[in-house]
């Protein structure tokens, strides 16, 4: 929560440059952490202490937002008789998407995972995590304000949180069902706060497996502007050049009057 102050700006801090190599081998080892998140739908019921979700979530708060509004609301259900709520309110609209509301390519595109309206998940892990955009929210002053960028802020928020949770060791599943609403009763939220992802935390139960499909990574390609259809040829022939004529010295005038008449009668631009 931020409040209304005025600009004032202060020195940048923490920033440190590295040597290129340094950045390099930085850069390949956070990717090379980073392919080995994996999401998960096999959870234990281990438990996993909350001090380790609320940094995880301060991780998150780090991240860019509009007008450093900071537009969303992380809500941490633990509570197996909220997450029984929660997974049945969820099965009601999955079993709805499942039986038609999807359309055919929808559920073809979902095939290749697996999934299905059974969401155990939702009880079995010990973290369930609301995260929820906030159109207006209250300043640290109490000023009631509209929030700005609310989708792009608080879906890059999601990002840093994933990195976070997998960089302390968990797996997560970013959970959607749609519609999503009943998020906002059960978590005593506004109505006018949307519900953005519903994100399932823990351990991996042993065995558990992930499809193949998710595997498959989109490649890093170098693109033309031809791959687009864009000509980038050059139009323009240049015939000859030359270059413009001296330019002749200057002269004082006595008055305003006198450079006027110079630029009226003398060199016509008036």
């Amino acid at each position: 929560m931020t409040s209304t102050a005025s600009y004032q700006p202060v020195p940048l801090p923490d920033y440190r440059e590295l040597p290129l190599e340094e950045m390099r081998a930085n850069a390949e080892a956070v990717y090379t952490e980073m392919r080995a998140r994996h999401t998960v739908r096999d959870f234990s019921t281990r438990p996993v202490p909350r001090d380790i979700i609320e940094t995880c979530i301060l991780a998150a708060g780090t991240a860019p937002k509009g007008a450093n509004h900071q537009p969303w609301h992380f809500a941490v259900i633990g509570d197996a008789a909220i997450k029984k709520r929660i997974r049945e309110a969820a099965e009601v609209e999955e079993r709805a998407f499942y039986a038609g509301r999807a359309g055919e390519e929808w559920l073809a595109a979902l095939a290749p995972l697996g999934t299905d309206e059974n969401k155990a998940f939702l009880e079995e892990a010990p973290w369930l995590i609301c995260i929820f955009g906030e159109r207006r929210s209250r300043s640290a002053d109490g000023v009631l304000r509209k929030n700005y960028y609310v989708p792009e802020s608080v879906s890059i928020a999601c990002g840093f949180l994933i990195a976070a949770l997998h960089r302390a060791g968990l797996v997560m599943l970013t959970h959607t069902p749609n519609p999503m609403g009943f998020l906002n009763e059960i978590c005593g939220r506004d109505p006018h706060d949307k519900p953005y992802i519903l994100m399932v935390v823990g351990y991996p139960k042993d065995g558990a497996t992930i499809p193949a499909h998710a595997l498959e990574k989109k490649p890093l390609d170098e693109k033309t502007p031809a791959d687009y259809g864009v000509d980038v040829a050059p139009r323009l022939k240049v015939l000859k050049t030359e270059e413009p004529g001296g330019r002749k010295a200057g002269v004082k005038v006595k008055s305003v009057a006198e450079l006027v008449d110079k630029l009226k009668n003398e060199a016509g631009v008036l």
